[in-house]
């Protein structure tokens, strides 16, 4: 892929989801019951594994798995195939968990840097803004709204992002990530010329 490429992510279709439930079953209806079975399990794997939004998990365990079905994959065990699939899932929740928590530390050993010199904090401020104003209106509105508030607030704030952007919570959460970084070197580079 070059640079300029986005990577266009795969949506399921009515198409897709009609394929993962007749490879679940003989027909439509069977598969629907095992797929409701499922579905059951792989909520309880998510929450067992303290995952937040255990449901978005499992409806992206199901994506994945319409994917792979889609592209002509067969599925001899779909209950296996699903744990399967769900355990590589907790596995980038856990990273990305990992990445998020790094980030907020780095974030507050940078927020006590700025408290202990206030000229810097008013120049680095400054900077924010600067590369805030650069940003597209829907990346700043997301950016912003990801941190704004506090624990329960925020919390909720991230609940609404993930419904009004019709998104999974990982997904929001790489895109905060991306942005944050984005503006870290920006700030950087914003301080450093000045």
């Amino acid at each position: 892929m070059t640079e300029g490429t986005v990577r266009q992510k795969w949506t399921l279709t009515q198409e897709a989801f009609d394929r993962l439930l007749l490879s679940f079953g003989d027909d439509r209806d069977s598969g629907g019951t095992k797929y409701l079975e499922i579905r059951s399990n792989l909520t309880r794997f998510f929450e067992w594994r303290g995952c937040p939004f255990p449901e978005d998990h499992a409806d992206e365990t199901f994506n994945r798995i319409a994917k792979r079905v889609a592209e002509g994959e067969e599925i001899q065990n779909p209950s296996g195939y699903a744990m399967g699939v769900a355990r590589l899932l907790v596995l980038e929740i856990v990273k990305g968990r990992h990445r998020e928590q790094l980030a907020l530390n780095e974030m507050t050993s940078t927020s006590s840097e700025l408290s202990a010199e206030p000229d810097d904090a008013e120049e680095r401020i400054g900077c924010l803004r600067t590369c805030l104003s650069g940003l597209s209106i829907e990346n700043r509105q997301l950016i912003t709204e990801y941190y704004e508030g506090e624990k329960g607030d925020k919390i909720q704030n991230r609940k609404k992002l993930v419904e009004k952007l019709g998104i999974p919570v990982n997904t929001l959460r790489m895109r905060a990530l991306r942005l944050r970084d984005r503006l870290q070197v920006c700030v950087e580079d914003c301080l450093s010329r000045a």
